[in-house]
C-alpha cells in the first residue's frame, strides 16, 4: 500500500542533511524533469519581482525567494518533517513509534510541484513552488509533470490511496487509486464537504494507515482499518471513500 499526501505551502527551516542531490530521491525516472524545474526555480530567484509574480508572494513572504535561490546549497531534512501545517499536525509523525516511522518511510509519499512526488524519507530542502504556479519558459506544471509522473506512479504496481487534491492531483493522477472525501453531517442528516478541516481528517487517515498492522490491499480493507480506528467511513464507489464527521 502507498498513501500519497498533498504537500504544504509552509515548510520547516534548516535541517541536518547534506545539500540537495536529485540522484538520491525516489523514482529516479523523474530526475531529469526535477532538474529542469529546479534549475528554472533557482534562475527565477535572481529576479525578485518576477519571483513574486510567478509564485504569488506577498510582501511579507519575500524570504521564500531566498529559499529558492539556495535550493542546491541549503541543508536538507526528510520530506515527512519538512512539510508542516494542519495535515502534518494530524499525522503527528514525531510521536510515532520507531516501527511506525519505518512504515511511514515505506508507505508514505508526498506530492510536490518541484519534485513531482517524493517518499517520506527523501532528503529535501525548504522551497516555495505551488502546483498552480507558472515558471517562465514553461507551460503549466501539470503539462510538465503529467507525462512523466503519472506513468512513474502507475509503474509502482501497488494499492494506492491518493489524498492529494486540486492542482497536485492533476500533476500525475493514478488510475484506480482510492481517493477520500470528507463531509460533515448536520443533525437533520444534510451533508456538506469539509474545507479547511479536510486536511486534518486526511492527516488522521494517513496516520491510521501507517500505524495499522493490517495489510491493506483493497478498498474494503481500507474502510475496515479506518472504521476500527474510530472513523466513520462509507464506500461510495470502487475508488472512493467518504469520511463523515459531525
Amino acid at each position: 500500500m502507498l498513501v500519497i499526501l498533498p504537500p504544504s505551502e509552509t515548510k520547516s527551516d534548516g535541517g541536518a542533511g547534506e545539500p540537495l542531490s536529485l540522484d538520491r530521491l525516489s523514482l529516479p525516472e523523474l530526475t531529469d524533469t526535477r532538474r529542469r524545474v529546479a534549475d528554472a526555480l533557482v534562475t527565477l530567484a535572481a529576479d525578485l519581482d518576477a519571483s513574486q509574480r510567478a509564485l504569488g508572494l506577498g510582501k511579507t513572504q519575500l524570504a521564500e525567494v531566498d529559499r529558492n535561490a539556495e535550493l542546491f546549497v541549503s541543508p536538507t531534512r526528510p520530506a515527512i518533517t519538512r512539510y508542516t501545517g494542519v495535515l502534518y499536525d494530524a499525522l503527528d509523525y514525531p510521536s510515532m513509534t520507531r516501527a511506525s516511522k519505518a512504515k511511514a518511510a515505506e508507505r508514505l509519499m508526498i506530492g510536490s510541484a518541484l519534485f513531482g512526488v517524493v517518499s517520506a524519507a527523501d532528503p529535501i530542502p525548504a522551497y516555495r513552488l505551488s502546483g498552480g504556479s507558472k515558471l517562465p519558459g514553461f507551460g503549466t506544471l501539470a503539462s510538465v509533470w503529467k507525462p512523466v509522473l503519472a506513468p512513474a506512479l502507475e509503474a509502482l504496481d501497488d494499492f494506492v490511496v491518493d489524498l492529494r487534491s486540486g492542482a497536485y492531483l492533476g500533476l500525475g493522477p493514478v488510475r484506480g487509486a482510492v481517493t477520500a472525501t470528507v463531509v460533515t453531517e448536520a443533525a437533520d442528516g444534510s451533508r456538506s464537504v469539509v474545507s479547511h478541516f479536510n486536511k486534518h481528517y486526511k492527516g488522521l487517515i494517513a496516520r491510521d494507515l501507517v500505524t495499522t498492522r493490517a495489510k491493506v490491499g483493497d478498498i474494503d480493507k481500507l474502510a475496515a482499518v479506518l472504521s476500527d480506528a474510530g472513523q466513520r467511513v462509507e464506500i461510495t464507489s470502487s475508488t472512493q471513500i467518504t469520511v463523515v464527521t459531525d
